[in-house]
């Protein structure tokens, strides 16, 4: 418990430790250069510029006297139209616009999703390694983040009978990420959808992060099939980010797909949160959706190159166990048996200018790992890991 001035603020907030990226960029200065230019592989930042004409397209929208006013609360028509027609296009399912939500970022759209099913005394599962931002936000709602364990045995995927055995009278949801973050672990089709029936028998819902979907590895354009059947509706929420697709995290868009009635609950959060997403990106999406389709998928296929030529970089040295891969991400086992993972990402950021995260910020059990963003930096700089992790001591 805080003492001092923080102790007459909320202790939910108190409580919670600091945003741990920054922490971890603060080692930098301390690098000295000595191994060549920092390899910064700590957030998931698109290392690509958005599309030109999408640039173009989103200055015109940003100079209109429109865009600087208020717009609707889940937003704007247009959007959430085009969206719900490519979900239904990719998903093969129908999906309204009405069963949309726009929010600023993905992030945001946990939380409000979270504020919806569930509150203070209540328990969510939560898969471990878990992104932190997710567990900060149900720690801050006095919501129980429950460690629903996911094994390198089993490719980090979770398992329905892990999860039936965690399920007491507090639980209200399972949340799952796929492609995971910060695993890069893509879980089959058929789990998920064993996931979704077993919250239809329990009565909970299923909340699935698909933040990472554009980025499945070539062949595989969905995650499930869920969607299919009206089913979903019952208990399915998912929640995707446009920030990562369009390479646009500064202008915060994410999107809430739910059942109709859900939405309008949904509404009455993000009018006190958002009041409304930000418009100029909303504005220039509508177009982005059909006209960028072949621009995503070069980004797909360049980043899948990239998880390749991160895997090609490590086989020369098998003290560094890459544990997953896929997507945006790697979780790799470093090779100092029982140190703590914080300072094997120190030492790797202080002496060999390459920054990564530990796997103590992603949950509990996670000291042997470390979390590497492979999608940040492009393919000549990956192939330059083997010279930086080569003969590192603790």
């Amino acid at each position: 418990m805080a003492s001092g001035p923080l102790a007459s603020i909320n202790p939910l907030v108190a409580d919670v430790g600091s945003p741990p990226i920054p922490e971890a960029q603060s080692w930098t200065r301390r690098y000295d250069g000595s191994y060549g230019p920092l390899i910064n592989l700590s957030q998931a930042v698109p290392g690509n510029a958005p599309d030109g004409g999408f640039l173009e397209r989103l200055a015109t929208a940003a100079g209109e006297a429109g865009t600087s006013q208020y717009g609707p609360i889940n937003g704007d028509a247009g959007l959430r139209q085009a969206y719900a027609a490519e979900m239904s296009r990719l998903y093969e399912g129908r999906i309204e616009s009405a069963d949309t939500a726009i929010t600023a970022g993905c992030n945001m759209a946990f939380f409000v999703a979270m504020m919806l099913l569930a509150h203070r005394g209540q328990a969510v599962l939560l898969p471990t390694p878990w992104y932190f931002n997710h567990q900060m936000s149900l720690d801050m709602l006095g919501i129980e983040p429950r460690p629903l364990p996911c094994r390198p045995d089993n490719g980090f995927v979770p398992r329905v009978e892990d999860a039936e055995a965690l399920i007491d009278e507090t639980v209200r949801a399972i949340v799952l990420v796929t492609p995971n973050n910060p695993t890069g672990a893509v879980y089959p089709a058929h789990v998920i959808e064993a996931f979704a029936e077993l919250c239809r028998r329990r009565g909970l819902y299923l909340v699935i992060d698909e933040t990472y979907r554009d980025f499945l590895p070539q062949g595989m354009n969905r995650a499930h099939g869920l969607f299919a059947a009206d089913t979903w509706r019952d208990n399915v929420i998912q929640l995707y980010s446009f920030s990562k697709s369009y390479a646009i995290p500064g202008h915060r868009m994410g999107a809430v797909t739910a059942d109709a009635p859900l939405i309008e609950q949904i509404a009455k959060i993000l009018d006190c949160v958002q009041i409304c997403p930000p418009r100029a990106a909303q504005a220039v999406l509508p177009w982005a959706i059909e006209a960028l389709r072949g621009w995503r998928e070069e980004n797909r296929a360049e980043i899948n190159r990239r998880a390749q030529v991160f895997r090609d970089a490590l086989a020369p040295l098998p003290e560094w166990r890459i544990e997953s891969v896929g997507a945006y991400f790697a979780y790799l086992r470093h090779p100092f048996a029982g140190a703590k993972a914080q300072a094997v990402a120190e030492k790797l950021a202080t002496e060999r200018g390459v920054l990564c995260l530990p796997g103590s910020y992603f949950g509990p059990g996670q000291e042997g790992h470390l979390r590497v963003a492979v999608a940040n930096v492009g393919a000549d700089v990956l192939a330059t890991l083997t010279d930086r992790l080569k003969g590192l001591t603790l």
